[in-house]
């Protein structure tokens, strides 16, 4: 292993372009190790796919959103570590929320929750989100420039999750700042990530769910705390906290970078943008492609729970692999010319931008409903969006920051600027 070649986890110059470093690792093979923490890399989409899918509880979601560290709680030992991963699982980090579940909890839990998440509940969100974007734009329309990221995308999908939860208006700024920015992968604030890195939100959401069962209010908080499991029981209350916690803050956070990314391709293409005034039914196409080409989470982890093999490579338990949606969303074995960005693509929901397998987001369908309505109206209501050259430099010479973290993709703010339509 050659420790010359950027460091994924620390390497700023990664952060601003990892498409570059998934090149590099896609051309040492669709699976190749990583020499700075032992993860197995994996950009092919083929081998990306498999350990998604997997059904056989090989691969275990314990280390899914921060990976190789702070590293394992314990020392693996054998060809077969379940039963140290359960014994230390608790001490891992976001072990106590639903993206690290594994087997029959994670289905149950799981399948609690799409039962809450229906296409009725999600209908009756969208009209709310039509006048939700469009007063938002009637507080910038007469500016002609704004910061997208915190001004557009952040607030429409703060306030979407928190209607549809039941959030009271005072309390969303708090909450948000209890959640704070992601952990940086530059000052060594993942190794503080902890079993529970949405502690500080849990006395407002056991508030607000003891209270919807005494009183239901209509909202998907009352709906979780009256639901029941597939035996009749009351689920545990403290996995619905954490469910209703881990709800939003996933519920904003994924689709504002989304929308944020949307914004940024489509300023600077005025091409694209008169095609999509023209006709808005192809803003769909525009999102999946977006999703394809730049989607908000870059790699998503596992942990080889026993000796295994990933394509070529023979996986010993205790190895954390990087299962790269971005790598296996633009492999150019599955994507011809993936390096445009085309939203004629055939097949154009076959990327990995919400993953896949029993752990795909499972917020996609609100997810890409709050993002279309949010490019609709925006390029109903302005003309000619475009960069600003001041924050972003000129075409040819861009510049953007991006969060400091390895596992999300994720503006710090995009500068545009408009005309009123």
């Amino acid at each position: 292993m050659n420790k010359a070649e950027p460091n994924f986890y620390q390497d700023p110059a990664v952060i601003g372009n990892p498409k570059a470093y998934f090149d590099f690792k896609r051309a040492q093979g669709p699976v190749a190790w990583e020499p700075y923490h032992g993860t197995l890399m994996v950009t092919g989409y083929d081998e990306a796919l498999a350990v998604l899918n997997d059904k056989e509880g090989v691969f275990s979601n314990a280390a899914s959103v921060v990976g190789p560290i702070p590293g394992l709680p314990f020392k693996p030992e054998g060809h077969d570590i379940l039963a140290q991963l359960d014994a230390h699982r608790a001490r891992m980090p976001w072990a106590d929320h639903l993206v690290a579940f594994d087997g029959a909890k994670h289905a149950e839990y799981r399948g609690l929750m799409g039962g809450l998440l229906t296409f009725k509940r999600l209908k009756q969100n969208e009209d709310y989100l039509y006048d939700l974007v469009d007063r938002l734009i009637d507080g910038f329309i007469g500016k002609g420039a704004i910061n997208a990221v915190p001004e557009y995308a952040h607030a429409t999908t703060v306030y979407a999750i928190s209607d549809l939860m039941g959030i009271p208006m005072e309390d969303r700024p708090v909450l948000l700042q209890q959640i704070g920015a992601p952990p940086s992968q530059l000052e060594g604030d993942v190794g503080k990530v902890g079993p529970d890195p949405l502690e500080a939100m849990k006395p407002l959401f056991d508030t607000y769910l003891r209270d919807r069962k005494e009183t239901h209010r209509g909202d998907l908080m009352s709906d979780l705390m009256n639901t029941r499991l597939k035996d009749g029981s009351e689920p545990d209350f403290e996995v619905l906290s954490g469910l209703a916690r881990f709800l939003f803050a996933a519920g904003q956070d994924t689709t504002s970078r989304l929308i944020a990314m949307g914004i940024l391709i489509l300023a600077d293409d005025q091409e694209l943008q008169a095609r999509l005034r023209a006709d808005p039914e192809r803003v769909k196409d525009f999102i999946e492609e977006c999703l394809r080409f730049d989607a908000p989470v870059k790699v998503s982890y596992r942990l080889a729970t026993r000796d295994t093999r990933v394509g070529d490579v023979d996986v010993p338990a205790g190895t954390i692999v990087a299962a790269a949606l971005m790598a296996a969303s633009n492999d150019p074995a599955k994507f011809e010319n993936p390096e445009q960005f085309n939203i004629d693509r055939p097949h154009v929901r076959d990327h990995m931008g919400f993953s896949r397998g029993p752990h795909g987001c499972l917020g996609a369908p609100l997810g890409r409903m709050e993002s279309r309505i949010a490019i609709e109206r925006l390029l109903a209501r302005t003309s000619n969006v475009r960069l600003s050259e001041e924050h972003h430099g000129t075409p040819g010479n861009r510049k953007f920051n991006f969060e400091p973290t390895y596992t999300f993709r994720s503006l710090s703010d995009l500068y545009v600027e408009f005309d009123p339509a």
